[in-house]
């Protein structure tokens, strides 16, 4: 998906001089020091270029000449960083994966665990213009990024990186809660009001907080309308009222139930 991105990216902003400007220059041989630490310095410089080859270099004569020295965990870990700038997310997992478990107790061990998790997010599908939108496409990742996310926050709850996790979660559910109004939607203009009653109440249990709660409510209400069911229909404005109050939203159900 993200290579499609952007090649259709390239395609569209691309013209034969700008193309032809491309880089094509080699990546220079590691100059390799005996200071363990300057070779992790070195890595670092060439992964902040983008240097990825070069960096890679580096990384791995660390891990592999110094084993037993803690800057061979720190290239264990800038691995799987360089992965996940090189946007090879399942393989940056991985790796954040096995250093969890080979060094529970490391210091970064948090950082290795909320990158994991961030593998997903960086994988959700795009919005690209080109492309249809994202509520409308597969939802795996995003829903694999909220698991992840979770249970981040629930091993780690003192790390650094729970704030922005959470920022995270919300951002995810809010995803997911648009896939199921989307789902909704396309039930509704069919028609099939049992699977719109069905898809908005997995969305209104699952997803409870979204800006598309009200909407939501409302248009489950109307469902149960088309359904014949007014008593779950009644039931539903009064959610409104329960889980809205003092808005406008929770007047406007009064409204409609005093009517």
């Amino acid at each position: 998906m993200r290579f499609l991105r952007a090649v259709c990216l390239t395609a569209f902003l691309c013209n034969a001089a700008g193309c032809a400007a491309l880089s094509t220059g080699q990546t220079a041989a590691p100059d390799f020091t005996t200071a363990a630490e300057t070779n992790l310095q070195r890595g670092d410089e060439a992964l902040e270029r983008k240097d990825f080859l070069q960096a890679q270099q580096y990384y791995e004569h660390v891990r592999t000449k110094y084993p037993y020295l803690e800057v061979a965990n720190e290239a264990e870990l800038r691995l799987a960083d360089l992965d996940f700038a090189q946007e090879q997310f399942a393989e940056a997992r991985e790796k954040f994966s096995s250093f969890i478990k080979l060094h529970p107790t490391h210091p970064k061990v948090d950082y290795a665990a909320y990158r994991s998790a961030l593998t997903h997010v960086e994988d959700f599908p795009s919005d690209f213009f080109l492309l249809p939108p994202s509520t409308e496409k597969d939802q795996t990742e995003v829903v694999a990024a909220l698991s992840a996310l979770n249970d981040f926050i629930r091993q780690y709850p003192n790390s650094q990186y729970v704030p922005e996790a959470k920022q995270k979660i919300e951002e995810t559910r809010q995803r997911l809660a648009a896939h199921e109004k989307y789902v909704a939607d396309f039930y509704a203009r069919r028609k099939r009001w049992k699977a719109v009653a069905q898809r908005l109440e997995g969305l209104l249990k699952n997803y409870p907080g979204t800006s598309l709660e009200e909407e939501a409510l409302f248009d489950l209400h109307d469902a149960y309308v088309q359904l014949n069911d007014a008593e779950r229909a009644k039931q539903t404005l009064q959610r409104v009222i329960e889980r809205l109050p003092g808005t406008p939203a929770a007047e406007r159900a009064r409204r409609m139930m005093g009517s």
